[in-house]
C-alpha cells in the first residue's frame, strides 16, 4: 500500500513536490488544514518564504498539530524554506519568526545570498546519489537558500557544497525521520530524494 504523504500547500512548489512524490509511488495530497494531517505516513514542507510560512502556520492554526505531530514521529522531508522551519535554531531571521523543531540544526537563511545569486551544482548526496542503479551526483538548484551552521549529536549530514566560494557548507541533513535540503530537487525531474524519502516512511 502507498504512503500517504502530505505536502503543506501555504506557498513554494506544492504541485512539483505532489508530483515527484506520487512518481516516487506516494499517494499524495496537500495540507492547509489540522485535520488534514490525520492519517499522514509523512509530510513535507516546500520552499517559500519561512517567516511568512510560519506566520500562515499560526494565522491557519497549523503550527502547534504540525509541531506535535512531528514530536510524535510523523516522518517529513523540508526543502529550502522547509528545512528552516524543521530546525532547532535559525539565524538572521525576525524576530517574531517560529520554528517546528524537529531537526537540531542550526540555519542561516539566505546564507548564500539573494535571487540574483542562485546557483546551480552537482552534488553527491550520501545513501541517495550512491545507492541503487541510478548512481551519480544529482543537480542541485538553491534559490536564496540557506546552509547548516551546526549539527546535533544525532544528524547526519548527507551532503556539503563541493566547491567554489561556499565549498564544504552543509546542504542536507538527516535525523531519524526527518529530512531536509537546501536545495530544491522538486524542479530538476531528478526523483531521488523524493523515493529515498517514501523509503524512509516505509523502512
Amino acid at each position: 500500500m502507498s504512503p500517504r504523504v502530505g505536502v503543506l500547500a501555504l506557498q513554494g512548489d506544492v504541485r512539483e513536490h505532489l508530483a515527484a512524490l506520487t512518481a516516487a509511488g506516494a499517494s499524495a495530497t496537500t495540507v492547509r488544514r489540522a485535520e488534514e494531517l490525520t492519517g499522514l505516513d509523512g509530510i513535507v514542507l516546500p520552499g517559500g518564504e519561512s517567516t511568512t510560512m510560519s506566520r500562515l502556520l499560526g494565522v491557519l492554526d497549523l503550527f502547534d498539530p504540525l509541531r506535535d505531530a512531528l514530536t510524535e514521529g510523523l516522518p517529513a522531508y523540508g526543502s529550502c524554506a522547509g528545512m528552516i522551519l524543521l530546525a532547532s535554531d535559525i539565524l538572521d531571521t525576525r524576530p517574531d519568526a517560529r520554528h517546528l523543531d524537529a531537526l537540531d540544526i542550526t540555519v542561516r537563511r539566505n546564507a548564500f545570498g539573494r535571487q540574483v545569486e542562485s546557483f546551480e551544482t552537482d552534488l553527491r548526496v550520501d545513501g541517495i546519489t550512491d545507492t541503487g542503479d541510478d548512481r551519480g551526483p544529482m543537480r542541485a538548484v538553491f534559490i536564496r537558500a540557506p546552509w547548516v551552521e551546526k549539527v546535533g549529536t544525532e544528524v547526519e549530514v548527507l551532503a556539503t557544497v563541493p566547491d567554489g566560494p561556499a565549498a564544504g557548507r552543509v546542504v542536507a541533513v538527516r535525523q531519524r525521520s526527518v529530512l531536509a535540503t537546501s536545495f530544491h530537487p522538486e524542479v530538476t525531474g531528478d526523483r531521488r530524494v523524493h523515493r529515498h524519502f517514501v523509503r524512509m516512511i516505509g523502512g
